[in-house]
């Protein structure tokens, strides 16, 4: 081999040394948040384990986030892995239709988002097709089953609704996903998995983001007139 071919095979050779390297680099800006997110799945396991069927798939959901971002994360401990989609919350958590959630609530009739703990149980077919009931396991979300808080596929909760609107839909509640990210859930996330709802603000790169607006619990709710005592404001 004379000079001019090895330096051939070694700049060939760096090439395809290099390319894991740009790959990695691409999916690296989100190794902070993945870590994050990894960390707070394996706390909420931890304290809600006994309670659980299976803890190898955790999902959070971060609605410290606007609608229009992938908020909605499956995070997998097993494989040390996250997959992010996206979700919408509670019209009674939004009432300006913003895309920012700003009340939560536990309350039957709210509409709200609830926060905390869940696990979810069996499928089901209902209203919007198969859907996932999910069973509240903290005092914020104690009210999920009766007030019929599931996860569900939904059309506004597709991402051509953020492309034409600047934010998805809102439910009465649901944790609601498109029809074809919300396969994703009933592949890995039924049957005994840990959801977690609360607003942690964690951007793609880890930063933290503070929403424009507060975030409250709503405890109690005067007839007729539709106000609300609100207490707890929360942090973002």
């Amino acid at each position: 081999m004379n000079r001019r071919q090895l330096l051939a095979s070694v700049t060939a050779v760096a090439a395809s040394l290099a390319v894991p390297a740009r790959v990695f680099a691409q999916v690296n800006p989100m190794a902070r948040r993945d870590a994050e997110l990894l960390a707070i799945a394996r706390r909420q396991v931890a304290r809600v384990g006994p309670r659980l069927w299976h803890r190898d798939m955790v999902a959070i959901a971060d609605f410290g986030l606007h609608s229009a971002r992938q908020r909605f994360h499956f995070v997998d401990l097993a494989n040390n892995r996250v997959q992010s989609f996206h979700v919408s919350h509670g019209d009674g958590s939004d009432p300006d239709h913003d895309g920012w959630l700003k009340w939560y609530s536990n309350l039957e009739g709210s509409h709200c988002t609830s926060k905390g703990a869940y696990m979810t149980r069996s499928w089901y077919v209902g209203k919007f097709g198969t859907s996932i009931r999910l069973d509240g396991l903290d005092p914020t979300n104690s009210n999920a089953l009766p007030r019929a808080i599931v996860m569900h596929q939904a059309d506004y909760a597709r991402p051509e609704h953020i492309d034409r609107f600047g934010r998805l839909g809102r439910s009465n509640g649901c944790f609601a996903m498109g029809p074809e990210q919300f396969d994703a859930a009933l592949i890995k996330l039924a049957g005994g998995r840990l959801l977690y709802a609360d607003s942690l603000g964690l951007a793609e790169d880890g930063s933290r983001i503070m929403p424009p607006v507060a975030q409250t619990e709503l405890l109690t709710r005067y007839p007729p007139q539709s106000t609300f005592d609100r207490t707890n404001p929360g942090v973002y």
